[in-house]
C-alpha cells in the first residue's frame, strides 16, 4: 500500500499552457518544453546520439461541468530538438500526438505532468480558475507553487498521503498505481473466490476488507474507510481488467466483430464503475458504524420517496412524534459532491441539520460556505480533509467526530 506521493511518482511539475504548447496553428508543433528546468529530466533521463525516449502516457482533460473526463492512452516522445545543431546546447522537448485530449487545449489551461515510478506519464489538463484546478493543486501540493507559463517543479516530498489522489482519479475512470509484483497473485485469489464474474457489491466490499488488516476500526475509522475504498478499488480494477481482456479476446457477436454488441458491453463496463463506487462507499460506512456500536437503518423512507442513506437511530423513532427531534440524525453519503449535495436538503424534514460524508477533495470555499448556510454539516475522512484550506477545516467533521456525536446522543 502506498503512503507517500514519492512511492508512486518520481517527479511532478505544473504550468499554464502557452500558445506554443497548446495551439499547433501557432507553432506547428505538439510539444511541451521546460522539463529540464523543472527537474523532471533527472527522472526521465537524457536522450543522446539522436535517440528518442518513448513513454506511455495517460492524458486527461477534466472540466467542472462534465461528470466524465476525456481520457486518452497514448505515447509521448522525449528528445533533444537540437541534436542536429551540434554548435548549440541541447534543448529537450516532450512531443505529444493529436488526440481527443489535445483537441481541447487552450492557451492558459492548467497542466500537471507527473512521471511515475513505472516510467509512464500522467498528464492532466483543465481550464484555469476552476474547482478541478484547485483540487489538483491541493492534492499534489502545488498550492504554494508560483505557477506561470513555465514548468515549475512540485515538491511532492512534503506530502505524506496519496490516498485522496488515488480516489479522485479512480472516480474519473483510471487507476493510479505502479506495477505490483503481487497483482497476479491477488487476481488469482479473487478468481478463486468469484470466478470470472462480478459478485454483488456488498459481497465484494466484505471480501476487500479482509485484505486490510493494519487499521484500527474504533481508533481510526477515517483511515479504515479510505483504506477499504482503496483496496476495493484496486481489486475491482484487477478483476475488471481480466474480464474485459477475456471478452475482447473472444470478440463480439457471431463473427467477433459486432459493433453494436461491443458498444453495449462498453456501456455496461462504464455503468458498473459508476454505480459500484457509491455502493462500496455505503457498504464500508455501514460496517464501521456497526463495529462502533451505532444504531441506525440504511435506506429507509422518511417522507414520501425520500430515503436518507443512513438514519439514526431508525425509522420507528423518526416517525414517532414522541421521540425528540434533537436526538435524530441522518447521514448522506456521496463520493463526490459538486451540486449534488443540494439533493439531501429535502431528506428527513424532522432533522434540520443534515450530515453529508464525502471523499471529494478540496471543495471550494464558496461551496462549503453554501453548505454552512443551508445547515449541512460536511463530514470528510481526515486523509482527504487535509486537502482543504485551514479556514474550512474548522467547519468540517471527520468520520470519527460524527461517530462520537452519535455515541454521545445515545449513551
Amino acid at each position: 500500500m502506498f503512503e507517500n506521493l514519492t512511492d508512486v511518482f518520481s517527479a511532478v511539475a505544473v504550468k499554464y499552457l502557452t500558445a506554443v504548447d497548446a495551439d499547433p496553428g501557432t507553432s506547428n508543433q505538439h510539444e511541451i518544453g521546460g522539463l529540464v528546468k523543472a527537474g523532471m529530466a533527472e527522472a526521465m533521463g537524457y536522450p543522446t546520439n539522436g535517440d528518442k525516449f518513448v513513454f506511455p502516457a495517460t492524458m486527461v482533460y477534466i472540466d467542472d461541468y462534465s461528470d466524465e473526463p476525456i481520457v486518452c492512452e497514448d505515447i509521448v516522445t522525449w528528445y533533444d530538438s537540437r541534436y542536429s545543431q551540434q554548435h548549440r546546447r541541447p534543448e529537450y522537448r516532450l512531443y505529444y500526438r493529436s488526440n481527443d485530449v489535445s483537441e481541447e487545449f487552450q492557451q492558459g489551461d492548467f497542466c500537471l505532468i507527473a512521471f511515475t515510478k513505472d516510467r509512464s506519464l500522467l498528464m492532466i489538463f483543465c481550464r484555469p480558475d476552476t474547482v478541478v484546478e484547485r483540487q489538483l493543486q491541493a492534492l499534489f501540493g502545488a498550492s504554494q507553487t508560483k505557477i506561470d507559463d513555465s514548468l515549475k517543479r512540485v515538491p511532492i516530498e512534503r506530502l505524506e498521503v496519496v490516498s485522496p489522489i488515488r480516489l479522485m482519479l479512480a472516480r474519473y475512470g483510471f487507476e493510479l498505481t505502479v506495477t505490483d509484483k503481487d497483482d497476479s497473485k491477488r487476481l488469482q485469489m479473487i478468481r478463486d473466490e468469484f470466478g470470472d464474474t462480478f459478485p454483488s457489491t456488498k459481497v465484494f466490499s466484505a471480501f476487500a476488507r479482509g485484505f486490510v488488516t493494519d487499521v484500527e476500526l474504533v481508533k481510526d475509522p477515517d483511515l479504515a474507510l479510505v483504506r477499504w475504498m482503496e483496496e476495493e478499488e484496486k481489486m475491482f480494477r484487477l478483476l475488471e481488467r481480466h474480464i474485459v481482456q477475456e471478452r475482447l479476446t473472444t470478440g463480439f457477436g457471431e463473427n467477433g466483430d459486432d459493433i453494436d454488441e461491443f458498444i453495449r458491453f462498453s456501456l455496461s463496463v462504464q455503468n458498473r464503475r459508476k454505480s459500484r463506487v457509491g455502493h462500496a462507499f455505503e457498504n464500508h460506512i455501514e460496517e464501521l458504524l456497526r463495529h462502533n456500536g451505532i444504531r441506525f437503518q440504511r435506506g429507509v423512507h422518511t417522507e414520501g420517496s425520500q430515503k436518507p442513506d443512513f438514519l439514526f437511530p431508525g425509522k420507528n423513532e423518526y416517525h414517532s412524534p414522541s421521540f425528540p427531534a434533537e436526538r435524530l440524525r441522518m447521514l448522506a453519503a456521496k463520493t463526490t459532491c459538486k451540486e449534488r449535495w443540494r439533493q439531501i436538503l429535502s431528506e428527513a424534514s424532522r432533522i434540520p441539520r443534515k450530515h453529508l460524508i464525502t471523499l471529494e477533495p478540496s471543495i471550494s470555499n464558496e461551496q462549503t460556505a453554501q453548505m454552512i448556510e443551508h445547515n449541512v454539516q460536511l463530514v470528510v475522512p481526515w486523509p482527504v480533509r487535509a486537502t482543504y484550506a485551514s479556514g474550512q477545516i474548522e467547519h468540517i467533521n471527520t468520520f470519527k467526530d460524527f461517530i462520537r456525536e452519535i455515541q454521545g446522543i445515545y449513551s
